[in-house]
């Protein structure tokens, strides 16, 4: 049976291992279906970091417009 998942071969520490192999057998999951919830959460996080970069960059220079101006009333 085809999968449409595309698949990944890694290599990580005993530590890591032990670590998704608890995670996994804590919430009752394969360990390729913990290691693959982790690193779109670790995906989710790296994208956010940059987007909050890009927040505070345009934050340091403010630009304010006006109820009437967003609305287009003035």
């Amino acid at each position: 049976m085809a999968t449409t998942k595309q698949r990944i071969n890694i290599s990580v520490s005993k530590e890591a291992h032990r670590a998704i192999a608890l995670l996994a057998k804590r919430d009752a999951l394969p360990r390729a279906t913990k290691a693959r919830h982790l690193l779109e959460q670790a995906i989710e996080w790296e994208e956010d970091a940059v987007l909050e970069a890009i927040a505070q960059e345009r934050m340091k220079t403010p630009r304010f417009v006006s109820h009437e101006q967003a609305w287009g009333l003035k």
